[in-house]
């Protein structure tokens, strides 16, 4: 449109005298118009020109064509998921599903709910057809006439209503309000750790070492002035792993004759303790003080090992033990950079490193693992280790002042978390805790979401019975009553038995059940903006994880059925809660290492790795290296999760309630959690088992 002056008004005035003429030609080509204004040419035009009848058939049929073709890639994309899900569970095999066995209560509960709310979502819905009920509204009028019950159906209705209104809503309302309130109280100390860490940041605060103990480059040469350090690698039929951990341990930047390293195997197979003795041997040859122990009675699993090898004499000249586990890959400045800390500190008990992963980035299922440790030892492990000197010892890449161990008790069998024990009972004994946050170790995570569910099992269910054989000798030890409330209100009974317990009854059971039982609704804040928040704190160590976000906090909904049921188990000693299975290894090694051992290899000629050996030896050698080299046939299979499964189906019955109720938030929830099950129950994530 072109400018409008404001001088064209004032002129047209003045200008326009007499009258307007038009002038017709004969088969013109165009048409002079009448103008009553000089700016009226400018004016927009009406659109009055409409579209013909083949026109709008056109449109119609782009439309339907979008139409369709959106409906058909929905379709595709369904019938895709059906496939898959079909081909899982016909090509599964019997043994490949989940055996329940005692365990079997939950999944039974949980069918049971299934079963209740496909029959009342069946029966709400022949109901609306009728004209008796509307699923929006939860304050429905209950006739109580006689005259107005139309037929035996509707009474049934009616009394479902009045049962559901008077008996079932207040009991779920008071449940519901109870776990948010332990819901809170959890976010509160989740956020008051977070702080505690940002205050660490801020003031730079870590532990120091007082001096410089280990100057000297020639650590052969310094003598007395390192201490003696015992090494020990439990494993266990760690085919994939034992040697990278035991190559890594031996090259320790330590003096030779002041450091022992015991490789403790408990394997069950023949063939990979000949591969583990061999590998010793190798090291052995090469001047390295290493000796290899094996078992021939399996008890007490990693507790039982570790105790028999500190029973042996030659430990009493020994001041620390680290302890690594088989898939655990130190620097060969771990020892430098930990044992330090007790120098000038005889309260000093144990220095524990961080843990570094090497395939983080593998799949879905190692990212999200990454986030919670990166969280664990970021944050919880740090601000423990900087305000209270205590937190739960992990289990490795970590050392013992070995009067401590002694002083405490020892290893114990009594458990499936033997490293929680003995960091218990050395707290209830005075001992002092320091975390290392700077000091990384390589290890792994589970790749198959089998192996993760079984160490999840075990370390849920480990510490509940930890719980039960400890309070007594926590309330009769002699530490500060501070430090009795926090490890028992903050240690045991916050972090590791209510986290489960509302996570798993908040979102797995009240939520779907609400939608049945609509008097009482969940609030908004609840499922979405309170969960959102506490994901984002959780992600603050793994800043790129961050697009992670939602499938992180679907997955932790997900595995809160894991945790709930080892968290029962343990506390009322159920089902498998003092089983031990070790943790599937797919043994990757990061790159740097396999280039430094590259590296090494190709500077070794035959007569150095082989020398001393004598010829029997050298034959069996070779057959070891060749039964190595031969690629092990493993048919991978996939697994059938059922209490993941009859939940996935409990909250997509519940979103198709949502959905008839028009809830948006609570539908999307619903449906997504429900699909995320699926998916798990399916063991459509991570890697399969081999």
């Amino acid at each position: 449109m072109a400018p409008r002056f404001g001088f064209s008004d004032f002129w047209a005035k003045e200008t326009r005298k007499g009258t307007p003429v038009v002038v017709k030609m004969e088969n013109p080509n165009y048409s002079i118009v009448e103008l009553n204004e000089p700016d009226e040419a400018f004016q927009p035009m009406e659109k009055t020109r409409g579209k013909n009848a083949k026109q709008v058939r056109w449109v119609l049929l782009l439309n339907a064509h979008k139409a369709v073709g959106c409906l058909t890639w929905l379709a595709t994309l369904f019938w895709s998921l059906l496939g898959s899900a079909k081909r899982r569970l016909s090509f599964t095999h019997p043994l490949a599903s989940e055996r329940l066995g005692r365990d079997r209560w939950l999944f039974t509960a949980i069918k049971l709910f299934l079963v209740a709310s496909l029959t009342i979502l069946g029966f709400e819905l022949v109901a609306y057809y009728r004209g008796w009920g509307y699923f929006q509204n939860p304050h429905l009028y209950i006739p109580t006439s006689k005259l107005e019950i139309q037929s035996l159906f509707h009474l049934l209705y009616v009394g479902w209503l009045s049962l559901r209104a008077d008996y079932i809503a207040p009991p779920i309302k008071a449940l519901s309000k109870f776990c948010i309130v332990l819901f809170l109280v959890q976010s509160v100390d989740r956020l008051i750790l977070c702080l505690g860490c940002l205050w660490i940041k801020f003031k730079k605060i870590k532990p120091r070492i007082d001096g410089e103990p280990f100057r000297n480059d020639d650590v052969e040469g310094l003598g007395s002035v390192y201490p003696m350090v015992l090494v020990q690698i439990p494993m266990c039929n760690e085919r994939e792993v034992y040697e990278q951990s035991i190559s890594a341990v031996c090259q320790l930047d330590w003096p030779k004759d002041r450091m022992l390293i015991q490789v403790l195997d408990d394997s069950d197979d023949q063939s990979i303790q000949e591969l583990i003795r061999a590998e010793v041997t190798k090291w052995s040859q090469e001047g390295v003080n290493i000796i290899y122990r094996h078992r021939l009675v399996r008890t007490g699993y990693k507790a039982g090992n570790l105790k028999s090898a500190m029973s042996c004499d030659y430990v009493e000249a020994y001041e620390f033990v680290t302890i690594f586990d088989a898939d655990f890959q130190p620097n060969s400045d771990f020892l430098k950079l930990t044992v330090p800390h007790f120098k000038e500190k005889p309260e000093l008990g144990l220095v524990q490193a961080r843990w570094a992963f090497v395939n983080k980035d593998e799949n879905l299922l190692t990212r999200l693992q990454n986030i919670n440790l990166c969280f664990h030892f970021e944050v919880e492990q740090q601000v423990n280790g900087v305000f209270l000197n205590f937190f739960g010892f992990n289990g490795t890449a970590g050392v013992w002042r070995i009067k401590a161990l002694e002083e405490s008790g020892g290893w114990l069998e009594r458990t499936t978390v033997e490293d929680m024990d003995i960091a218990v009972r050395a707290h209830l004994h005075g001992w002092k805790f320091i975390y290392l946050n700077d000091v990384k170790v390589l290890c792994e995570v589970p790749e198959s979401y089998e192996a993760y569910k079984k160490q999840q099992h075990r370390w849920h269910s480990g510490p509940m019975q930890l719980f039960r054989l400890c309070l007594r000798a926590i309330l009769t030890s002699k530490i500060a009553m501070w430090k009795k409330a926090n490890l028992i209100l903050l240690f045991f009974l916050l972090r590791k038995l209510i986290l489960p317990f509302y996570s798993f009854t908040l979102f797995c059971v009240i939520l779907p059940i609400t939608m049945f039982v609509p008097e009482a609704e969940l609030p908004v804040w609840v499922i979405c903006y309170v969960p959102i928040f506490m994901s984002l704190l959780n992600i603050l160590p793994a800043p790129k994880s961050f697009p992670f976000i939602v499938p992180y906090l679907l997955f932790e909904n997900t595995m809160s059925v894991t945790k709930f049921n080892a968290m029962v188990s343990g506390l009322f000693q159920l089902g498998s809660s003092y089983e031990w299975i070790v943790t599937k290894k797919a043994g990757r090694s990061s790159e740097s290492d396999l280039l430094a051992v590259t590296e090494k290899e190709s500077k070794k000629t035959p007569n150095q790795m082989l020398r001393g050996v004598s010829d029997s030896e050298l034959s069996e050698i070779s057959q070891l290296e060749e039964q190595k080299k031969k690629p092990v046939s493993m048919k991978k299979t996939n697994k059938i999760f059922h209490k993941e499964l009859a939940l996935a189906f409990l909250l997509l019955t519940a979103a198709v309630r949502s959905l008839l109720a028009s809830q948006g938030v609570h539908f999307y929830f619903l449906l997504f959690q429900g699909l995320t099950f699926l998916l798990v129950g399916l063991d459509l994530i991570g890697e399969q088992m081999s």
